[in-house]
């Protein structure tokens, strides 16, 4: 019986997978990218992303696609306030254009990528349960509906809990510590102006007592709001989200003594609460060279959010790693140590600084730490 054969396959069509996808096109290599998604509308992509120079630009350049970028950045977006438990604004920046953190929409930045691609590159409702290796570095790799196939090269892009990491390492993501309540305003200027004005136009800060939220304005004129707080793994669990106003009631507990405008971003929010527990791998994680296979983004370096560096360091892992197959046409090997050994002490680094970030934020003292991060920033 003949089994289909794809000579680079990538698991998971996130940010990171379609940039190497894309870049990999650019040099004339074609993949398949499978996704366990139904199709590309199946499910909203988050919020905003501030877009590094270093990372995620660098990405979008070696993909063709920097000037297209451009086009669907957020104007405003680089925008910044800081504000303390009794909404008081501590520091303000204003985006007067010439800063190096564009802000785009992560579905508009997906949408590019994806149009950007052959069609039949991505492979929807394409779960991947099981990867076995064979020789010669190949790998056989199983699909929720029984499907079958082989490839000569492996890529796991596909998240936080990857079926492909165990090929490589046994770590698992563990909880950090910080609990999230996502929520909404939507058309904020007309339905929710109080809280369009407190929040601004860019990104959001509003910290105290190992808690606080963090917002910014997305391209459809709503309001996003990250409520965050220390807390137990479990209290998320003891919270029914089925009931929203039961929820809000629940997290408004927590935030008893905070200005009226704050707690109002609990109140008026529309529609339902989203929790998220936040997860991540252990700063250093990395594996020995196994032939064949690899990782990118999350899958290889999961960590908090409070850096914002997790989609373009994806990104730019999928650029790299691109560039450098692209470099050894014949040696794949060669090009995957090329690629991991920048891997490893970049994303090293990174973690590191998304840790002190998260403890940063969530410090006694808070908001002042950030403050004098950004201080010294301007100096």
């Amino acid at each position: 019986m003949n089994t289909t054969h794809h000579p680079v396959t990538i698991v998971g069509a996130g940010l990171g997978g379609l940039v190497l996808a894309r870049v990999l096109h650019v040099h004339g290599i074609g993949s398949a990218v499978f996704d366990l998604d139904a199709d590309r509308q199946a499910r909203t992509q988050g919020g905003m992303l501030d877009i590094h120079e270093e990372t995620g630009q660098a990405a979008l350049r070696a993909a063709g696609l920097y000037e297209e970028f451009r086009a669907k950045v957020h104007p405003g977006g680089e925008a910044l306030r800081v504000l303390d438990k009794r909404a008081e604004v501590l520091l303000e920046q204003k985006d007067d254009g010439d800063g190096g953190r564009p802000e785009i929409d992560r579905g508009d930045l997906r949408d590019l990528l994806l149009d950007a691609l052959p069609e039949g590159t991505v492979r929807w409702d394409s779960k991947v349960t099981d990867a076995v290796p064979l020789d010669g570095g190949r790998h056989r790799v199983t699909l929720a509906d029984g499907t079958t196939f082989t490839t000569d090269l492996l890529v796991g892009g596909d998240g936080a809990w990857s079926r492909i990491r165990p090929l490589l390492s046994p770590a698992r993501p563990a909880y950090t510590g910080i609990s999230f309540v996502e929520l909404d305003l939507f058309d904020a200027d007309e339905r929710h102006p109080a809280s369009a004005e407190l929040i601004g136009g860019g990104m959001f800060f509003a910290l105290g007592d190992d808690k606080g939220f963090l917002a910014h304005r997305e391209t459809d004129g709503s309001l996003h709001i990250y409520t965050a707080l220390r807390a137990a793994e479990d209290w998320l669990s003891t919270i029914d989200f089925t009931d929203t106003e039961a929820a809000k009631a629940a997290l408004l507990e927590h935030f008893t003594d905070w200005a009226p405008g704050l707690r109002a971003l609990i109140t008026e929010a529309d529609g339902p609460l989203t929790p998220r527990l936040i997860h991540a791998l252990p700063v250093g994680h990395r594996w020995q060279r196994v032939p064949g296979v690899t990782l990118l983004g999350d899958a290889a370096h999961l960590m908090s959010p409070f850096a914002g560096e997790g989609a373009n360091l994806a990104m730019f892992d999928g650029a790299e790693l691109g560039q450098a197959l692209a470099a050894h046409p014949t040696d794949t090997e060669s090009a995957l140590s090329v690629y991991e050994s920048a891997l490893f002490p970049r994303s090293e680094q990174t973690a590191a600084e998304s840790a002190r970030s998260q403890e940063m934020l969530f410090d006694a003292r808070a908001p002042q730490p950030l403050i004098d991060m950004f201080t010294s920033f301007e100096a």
